[in-house]
């Protein structure tokens, strides 16, 4: 469907920009018209991970004048095998650091606009107002739905991608031109039903290929060419080397795009989305031990049941000697009660605490009374204890 370019109005170019930018001024529907227009864009990126490295370099080596980038992480060696714009020689460094220096060296035009800080509710409309549009290479869904709901607000496009092991996703959320996030989403997955990245594990290359889309509908809303994905979704599977475009369709009844939204301001995204062992009611928080305190109660006359809740990937990967496998699905299920003993004490531990909370805290509702969550699991255990294994 025809649209009109996001950028009007371009910025001159210099001679030597002309001559890097020659393959696409060539381009009928691009040409020197359009390439100003590009050098006078602003896109924002959301996570400089995954999705947002390929999204990122492309960006900027296309000729998008200013680049946004939003991170509050830092560069760790487990991000290397998906996460291009960083190296080893980043370890350490703000992940917006890294991303500033990998883009300057593809493109020197470019001026990046660091954000060192976690999107919130708080932040998120004074980050997100000066952009024309938003690439959102986030890999949780409380940041996702605050992400749709701002653009939403702010009357932007985003360009939305998702990936997890061999499967992506992507669409251009867009209100008044197709579906926004909630429209074909409106609830969020159980907590905990749906693993992270960090948790499932995800396809290095998979990273290219959804990155490459998102920066490509970028540009395309920018100049105001092609056919936006806007009104599709993309799914692709890696595995089987298949793409399939599905339609969907803006919901008139949407709480925030709809025809009477009922959310017309930023809320509480992480109370939205629920947080796995969060207490409900008059619960208070789970018990915790430090895993110091673990090692010196595995110690003792009397150990503790120690307890793995993660799947057997990651236990092949690093493991807490002696801990038991019982996996969190399990505790959600009932069934782990069976083999939980109720006259002894028990500890329990994932990566890096959160599902173990949950787990501990599902325990606790069944009844059990001593039982607590390892705070920071096995990845503190590595480093305060073992740095002997590897950390993931």
């Amino acid at each position: 469907m025809p649209f009109e370019p996001l950028v009007r109005t371009g910025r001159p170019l210099s001679g030597e920009e002309v001559t890097r930018y020659a393959r696409h001024v060539l381009i009928p529907g691009v040409g020197r018209e359009g390439q100003e227009r590009l050098s006078a864009a602003k896109v924002l990126v959301v996570g400089a991970g995954g999705l947002g490295s390929p999204a990122l370099l492309y960006l900027a080596a296309a000729g998008v004048g200013t680049i946004g980038v939003v991170d509050a992480d830092v560069v760790e060696l487990t991000n290397l095998h998906r996460q291009v714009i960083h190296s080893d020689a980043d370890l350490g460094r703000l992940k917006t650091e890294s991303a500033e220096s990998a883009v300057h060296r593809v493109n020197p035009h470019v001026e990046v606009i660091r954000h060192d800080v976690t999107l919130e509710s708080s932040n998120a409309l004074d980050v997100i107002r000066d952009y024309d549009v938003v690439v959102d290479g986030t890999d949780n869904f409380p940041t996702r739905y605050l992400v749709n709901d701002a653009c939403v607000l702010l009357g932007k496009p985003h360009v939305w991608g998702s990936i997890l092991r061999f499967d992506g996703q992507v669409s251009v959320w867009w209100k008044g031109h197709g579906p926004c996030y909630r429209c074909v989403f409106p609830e969020p997955p159980p907590p905990g039903t749906v693993p992270s990245c960090a948790e499932g594990g995800v396809f290095g290359v998979l990273c290219a290929a959804i990155g490459s889309v998102q920066s490509t509908e970028a540009i395309k809303l920018l100049l105001g060419i092609g056919e936006p994905l806007t009104g599709r979704l993309v799914v692709h599977d890696a595995f089987r080397q298949t793409w399939d475009t599905l339609t969907v369709r803006a919901d008139p009844s949407c709480p925030v795009c709809g025809d009477d939204p009922t959310i017309t301001e930023l809320i509480d995204y992480v109370e939205f989305c629920g947080v796995p062992g969060a207490p409900t009611g008059d619960e208070g928080a789970v018990p915790e031990v430090s895993v110091r305190q673990l090692a010196d109660e595995l110690a003792a006359s009397d150990p503790p049941l120690l307890v793995d809740v993660r799947g057997p990937e990651e236990r092949a990967i690093a493991s807490i000697p002696g801990a038991v496998p019982i996996h969190l699905d399990r505790f959600r299920s009932g069934t782990a009660w069976d083999d939980l003993p109720r006259d002894r004490r028990v500890l329990i531990h994932c990566k890096v605490g959160g599902r173990s909370a949950e787990a501990t805290r599902l325990a606790m509702r069944a009844g059990y009374t001593d039982v607590a969550n390892v705070a920071g699991g096995v990845i503190a255990y590595l480093r305060e204890i073992d740095p002997s294994q590897p950390e993931y």
